[in-house]
């Protein structure tokens, strides 16, 4: 892929006028490749033969819930998912980002943010360092970080990082042994709209350490600095 626009997209809503209007919109801005789906089936055949960069789910659909299809998808996939869904209420949207989601946006919606939305995070999943070479290996004790895979390894197990938690983890690499402040992570994780998300990032990085730490409850290598935000000790 050269830039953003030759992602492949897939978009999930069971509305066919709004589907089609965001597939305008999505066509309009450069986007080319985008196919649809209008349930959570025909969503997890989608993902099953096509490879995609990125999903936009509704979460109510005919033959289930978006969360459910988020966690079904996230069995097997790693592809950023963003929701955009009519229930605007905080503990949707809190619950949305607490499953891992890229992001969440409610309709009504503007277009522009959303163009906005998804460039971000296609910008910070494929083209991060805006392709300044960058380290592709970490070693924190017995476990060693592949950021190319986004692949855990200790022992003879291993486990995978989520889009959120690489990039995350990659932002605490690039400033190693020196603090990252709670508003520098949570514009790393969802860009220019990261107000509201401190809670999200506490999820994340809590998850993030039980896949890079040995003991996650007296972390040695992710510290919270309190007050400020959280290192990454040498």
């Amino acid at each position: 892929m050269n830039n953003i626009y030759d992602c492949k997209l897939l978009l999930v809503d069971d509305n066919l006028q709004l589907l089609h209007m965001i597939e305008e919109i999505l066509r309009k801005e450069g986007y080319q490749h985008i196919v649809t789906a209008k349930s959570c089936q025909e969503a997890y055949e989608v993902f099953d033969r096509e490879e995609l960069q990125l999903g936009i789910l509704d979460v109510m659909l005919p033959d289930g819930d978006g969360f459910s299809l988020f966690r079904r998808l996230r069995e097997r996939w790693e592809t950023p998912l963003l929701f955009l869904s009519a229930k605007d209420e905080d503990n949707d949207r809190l619950f949305g980002l607490g499953l891992g989601a890229d992001d969440y946006i409610t309709k009504p919606f503007l277009p522009q943010e959303l163009l906005f939305r998804i460039a971000a995070i296609l910008k910070r999943t494929y083209f991060f360092g805006n392709g300044r070479a960058r380290e592709e290996i970490l070693v924190l004790g017995e476990r060693t970080i592949n950021f190319e895979n986004a692949m855990v390894t200790w022992e003879e197990k291993s486990t995978t990082l989520t889009a959120k938690e690489l990039l995350l983890l990659r932002k605490l690499n690039s400033n190693r042994g020196n603090i990252v402040t709670f508003d520098a992570l949570c514009q790393t994780a969802w860009g220019d709209f990261y107000y509201g998300y401190e809670n999200t990032l506490m999820v994340h990085i809590r998850r993030l350490r039980e896949k890079i730490e040995e003991d996650p409850s007296h972390p040695k290598w992710l510290q919270t600095v309190r007050g400020l935000g959280y290192r990454l000790n040498k």
